[in-house]
């Protein structure tokens, strides 16, 4: 996979643990304030001030996590700097700082760790975040990423889970599902290749919802664009593993049941009929599929007029007391389906309840 003829590839035992760490960040500067003291020392040092820190770890491992056949390494170093900065976000905080930790079998020569680096570093340029820190390891089980982000933020800011209260609205920002059926277009394609590696792979017209899911953005902006509404959400999470899922969060959390509205769900085009072309139930896709990293959150009816037409949001259900339970009204009918959480376990291998 990483063999190029034209050069000699350098094996990590030529540089060392500690000669890889200073080789592959060696060019990301510090930018934050609170950034006080980065890679290089035996801990970095973050001064938030009077603010709060907001902490968040994600683990990413291949064969489970993603498939290094089809998920370049530059994309999969930006994925996994936004996935963590997408669980800040849904905190409605600042993301800051990254400390990011590395298992590495040796097949990965330094300019693989290189193309992955770059990606991450792609990442923090992006979302102004500095990386201070982190690991490497040896692996005999192929890449294992682990990524600490950190975030900062006025403690009046932070928006917890558990803040939902019957009747307040059920909002969400972008559009769902679109992962989902991008990883079922690599999926496709990447079966077709290891059958016929003469095949050329059938990418064309798939753009969006390839994006979605190989270079997904943390929705970062959401925070600004609340505080120019003057919203604050009363509970929120980030979409990571399915629509249904993380609507069950929240009513653990708060203590309350939600009612979703099917054709109120926000999907692509693109999303849907490409849903349609495999024989998939577009909506399925955004209840279950996960990665998108929309956020999902509670507004008091009373901001109701705020939000109603922006175009960044769609108001998607209400909150009801717990007892009543949570349930999606299905499109063109009162019938009431029950909510189940069907989205990415990595214990259960995909989907769960399956």
């Amino acid at each position: 996979m990483f063999e190029d003829k034209s050069q000699e590839l350098t094996p990590i035992s030529k540089l060392g643990e500690f000669g890889l760490i200073k080789h592959l960040t060696e060019h990301f500067p510090l930018s934050n304030e609170s950034s006080e003291l980065g890679v290089g020392d035996d801990a970095a040092v973050i001064n938030p001030g009077n603010k709060k820190v907001v902490l968040t770890t994600d683990v990413l491992a291949e064969g489970v996590h993603f498939n290094l056949g089809y998920v370049p390494l530059k994309h999969l170093g930006y994925k996994a700097v936004v996935v963590n900065l997408s669980d800040i976000a849904a905190m409605n905080a600042t993301p800051t700082q990254i400390l990011v930790s590395l298992a590495v079998s040796n097949r990965f020569p330094v300019e693989a760790l290189e193309e992955l680096y770059s990606g991450i570093q792609a990442a923090c340029a992006r979302y102004k975040v500095d990386l201070i820190g982190g690991d490497t390891t040896s692996s005999n089980a192929g890449l294992v990423m682990s990524i600490t982000a950190v975030g900062i933020e006025e403690e009046e800011n932070l928006v917890k889970r558990s803040g939902a209260k019957p009747n307040d609205l059920l909002v969400v920002s972008g559009d769902l599902g679109g992962a989902y059926m991008g990883l079922q277009i690599l999926e496709r394609e990447h079966a077709v290749f290891l059958a016929d590696p003469n095949m050329q792979p059938e990418m064309e017209g798939f753009d969006y919802i390839l994006e979605r899911q190989l270079k997904p953005e943390a929705r970062t902006d959401i925070k600004t664009i609340l505080k120019e509404l003057d919203i604050k959400p009363t509970s929120m999470i980030d979409i990571s593993d399915g629509l249904a899922s993380e609507i069950l969060h929240l009513s653990d959390q708060s203590k309350v049941g939600f009612r979703l509205y099917e054709e109120k769900v926000p999907m692509d085009s693109l999303t849907i009929s490409t849903a349609d072309e495999m024989n998939l139930n577009p909506v399925m896709t955004a209840l279950s599929g996960g990665e998108d990293y929309e956020l999902l959150f509670t507004i008091s009816p009373n901001d109701f007029d705020k939000i109603k037409n922006h175009p960044d949001f769609t108001i998607i259900g209400h909150a009801v007391e717990k007892e009543e339970g949570n349930f999606m009204v299905a499109r063109g009918s009162n019938q009431l389906v029950a909510l189940t959480a069907q989205g990415w376990d990595a214990f259960l291998g995909s989907q769960q309840g399956e």
